[in-house]
């Protein structure tokens, strides 16, 4: 088998900065997994002694904690800082951006639409910035049922699809007297979802690396499989089914914005024996 990486993929800025942030702070607690790769959480846990606690009433006192890169609820960091003033913020500079602006414009009276996963830990910590009720809406037909104000604000979880929220925004911006549309998808998302429908064009067989659990990966397993029929989604090398290269010449790879890049070389270098 021959193997073709996507132009970009894995790791992106704010899980580079988050990780380094972990490693520095040994002996750390992350509010929840720091970022959406299971193995990745291993690793830090085996070498650095970096764990996961969900609960802050668990945190014990004075404990060196470390904020997700999801970031979490305005209450939680509250309430987080009466435990403990040894709080490292791993929170992706992309995310703070969507809680600053809806803070700020539900301040002013506007109703926030987030085009997001509502069970989604980003979405959760933005929804707390908003001082009215926000609207959380996974596409646009969830959005047509809805009940929408004049004055509306619209941002994006960060990793979500562009075409998708432009869909959204055109739809508020002919029903309301006002709509105020923020792009809020990153740099990094951008630029991954570009490189695997490009990539996806031009392969017999495409896979993607990363959690089941990661929005952004889930985002290029979809977007691949519009061009691409056969697709799949794994976390590692050991998923890999020499089945799927049958008769296959090209294989595209693309990772998650949380893979890192020794997963993806096992994954490279497994399917390159095929």
């Amino acid at each position: 088998m021959r193997v073709k990486l996507a132009k970009n993929y894995g790791f992106c800025f704010g899980v580079k900065r988050a990780i380094a942030l972990a490693e520095q702070k040994q002996n750390g607690i992350t509010l929840g997994p720091l970022i959406h790769n299971t193995k990745e959480i291993n690793r830090l846990r085996d070498n650095f002694n970096v764990i996961v606690n969900e609960d802050i009433q668990a945190i014990p006192q004075d404990a060196e904690v470390i904020i997700r890169t999801h970031g979490i609820p305005k209450q939680d960091l509250q309430n987080l800082k009466q435990k403990t003033s040894h709080i490292t913020d791993a929170t992706c500079p992309f995310v703070t951006k969507p809680q600053k602006i809806c803070e700020k414009m539900s301040a002013k009276g506007y109703q926030i639409v987030i085009f997001g996963d509502i069970k989604h830990p980003e979405v959760k910590g933005v929804m707390s910035y908003c001082s009215n009720d926000s609207l959380v809406v996974d596409g646009l037909e969830s959005l047509k049922g809805s009940k929408i104000s004049d004055k509306v604000a619209l941002v994006s979880q960060t990793t979500k699809n562009i075409n998708s929220f432009l869909e959204i925004a055109n739809y508020l911006i002919s029903r309301c007297s006002e709509c105020r549309v923020f792009n809020t998808i990153c740099n990094a998302t951008f630029d991954n979802q570009d490189s695997a429908r490009n990539l996806a064009k031009e392969v017999d067989v495409m896979v993607i690396v990363g959690g089941k659990n990661s929005s952004n990966t889930k985002q290029l397993y979809e977007i691949s499989m519009e061009s691409c029929k056969d697709c799949y989604l794994i976390e590692d090398f050991s998923e890999l089914n020499p089945a799927w290269f049958s008769n296959k010449k090209l294989c595209g790879v693309t990772a998650g914005a949380s893979t890192p890049n020794w997963i993806i070389d096992e994954v490279v270098k497994t399917i390159e024996k095929y």
